[in-house]
């Protein structure tokens, strides 16, 4: 009978509804479990799908995790292999920690630290062992004060030289390998009579999983660090071009800037990407600086030379910023004002990204261009022009609005309407402000991209750049768009 009882209640409208009847225990708490067992499903296959998605966006991170897996298989044999096992002693764990600890995404960054792990170990064990004989000689009341004491100052001295610019900064690593392998054999070195045998296995394992992780890292499909920062500077020289030329077109009310599908909105904020990548190109200079010549790059590259590009693209994003802020301000320029500058402000960005996009392939192909000066020279002229078009704002100018429309006949003097002063003072004083700071802000963009080609200038210098290619014919150089279509492909 209880399974046949239905309850139902009756609405003030006169429907009924039908209520049902509570689930038991075991139906809710199967419930339950079922709901967890989908939210689970339902993580594992997104995960599963960013997992894919960022394999197949960046291969070489894939092909590092497998390059990782092939130095420990390999490392490993030592332990399994009962002859290379003999010859090492039991230490053999110490080569597959060691292939854990050093092997990084980049050959400069396992170059650094198999270089700072090598040196700390067998400095620390030097010490340690020469520490530990004048120990010995001391008695058996003098050597634990000698040891103890030795450890205090030696970690305490190393500990502080971490707080060095120059040390953190290219061997804070080592120093923290050193405090650790040294406290090992002072502190075991005490309870182990053959220690100098300890501390050869430990620097014979650290030397070969070391040895291991630079050959597959630079003979195995190679990530270099020098070329990443390569990359991200003339990605960043871009973006710059973009962020000019988008925040210039987004203000005049262009939906497209130079004929691109991309919208303004976007291209504008570029630049950001260049204000947040002071730390990234940092560290790739400092792993760079690691790498032996390879490709391109030769030994002694100026790495530090890309920093000097960097900084001074950053004081360009930095006026981009406060113009992007200019644009989107509440308080806008009338229609007539703005026209009235336009177009000297779009030429000088017109000009300015094009010396940008021109740096950029410089750096790009490693080769001088022809065209720098002459684009530089439209640059100056342009900003030349914008400056004489502010300079040629008088109040006239500047306060007078749009004619008035032109007189009907059959109208009465009386019903024209002459501008008070007050009308002619008022409503464009207030809106002439922005787009005078935008047009000033331009200007000063287009200076700052004068350091940036001084730095760029410099760089070429350096590395010497081949020298550019004498374009100035009278006839126009035969373009091949097969091999056009090629440099595209490998760029």
């Amino acid at each position: 009978m209880s399974s046949g009882l239905e309850w139902r209640v009756t609405m003030p409208d006169g429907a009924s509804v039908k209520l049902l009847p509570e689930l038991g225990i075991i139906r809710r708490a199967w419930t339950m479990i079922l709901a967890l067992f989908l939210a689970l499903e339902s993580k594992m296959t997104s995960f599963a799908k960013k997992a894919w998605k960022t394999g197949m966006d960046e291969p070489k991170k894939v092909i590092h995790c497998l390059k990782v897996g092939m130095g420990l298989s390999l490392v490993s044999l030592f332990y399994y292999t009962r002859p290379l096992y003999d010859g090492v002693g039991g230490n053999a764990m110490w080569a597959v920690m060691t292939v854990v600890v050093v092997f990084e995404y980049t050959v400069g960054g396992t170059l650094y630290k198999g270089f700072n792990r090598a040196t700390a170990t067998l400095l620390a064990g030097s010490l340690g062992v020469g520490v530990h004989w004048l120990a010995i000689k001391s008695g058996n009341d003098g050597e634990p004060v000698i040891l103890g004491a030795s450890l205090f100052i030696l970690a305490s001295a190393a500990t502080f030289s971490r707080f060095l610019p120059e040390v953190k900064s290219r061997f804070d690593y080592g120093v923290s390998i050193f405090i650790l392998t040294f406290s090992l054999v002072s502190v075991s070195g005490y309870r182990v009579d053959k220690l100098f045998d300890l501390a050869q296995q430990r620097l014979l394992t650290i030397a070969i999983g070391t040895s291991m992780c630079i050959l597959i890292s630079i003979l195995v499909f190679p990530v270099w660090a020098g070329n990443d920062l390569h990359l991200l500077i003339t990605r960043n020289l871009d973006k710059l071009a973009e962020s000019v030329d988008g925040c210039i077109s987004e203000y005049f009310n262009e939906e497209t800037a130079r004929g691109e599908e991309e919208p303004t909105c976007k291209k504008s904020q570029s630049y950001k990407c260049v204000l947040n990548s002071k730390a990234s190109e940092e560290s790739l200079a400092n792993l760079a600086r690691w790498e032996p010549g390879h490709g391109r790059f030769g030994f002694r590259y100026p790495w530090k030379q890309y920093l000097k590009i960097g900084t001074a693209m950053r004081h360009c994003a930095c006026c981009l910023e406060a113009l992007s802020g200019c644009i989107n301000s509440e308080i806008q320029a009338p229609d007539f004002i703005k026209k009235h500058l336009s177009e000297g402000c779009k030429k000088l960005s017109s000009n300015s990204t094009d010396v940008l996009k021109e740096l950029s392939s410089i750096i790009k192909s490693m080769k001088r261009s022809p065209n720098i000066d002459s684009l530089l020279a439209n640059m100056s002229a342009s900003v030349d022009d914008l400056q004489n078009t502010l300079t040629s704002l008088t109040n006239q100018t500047l306060l007078s609005p749009p004619p008035p429309s032109p007189v009907l006949p059959g109208d009465s003097p009386e019903n024209q309407s002459e501008p008070t002063h007050e009308s002619m003072v008022d409503v464009p004083l207030m809106g002439v402000l922005p787009v005078v700071t935008i047009a000033s802000l331009l200007i000063e963009i287009a200076s700052r991209i004068e350091d940036v080609t001084d730095t760029v200038d410099d760089l070429a210098a350096l590395a010497d750049f081949k020298a550019a290619e004498d374009l100035s014919n009278d006839e126009p150089p035969v373009v091949d768009e097969n091999e056009n279509m090629k440099t595209l492909q490998e760029v």
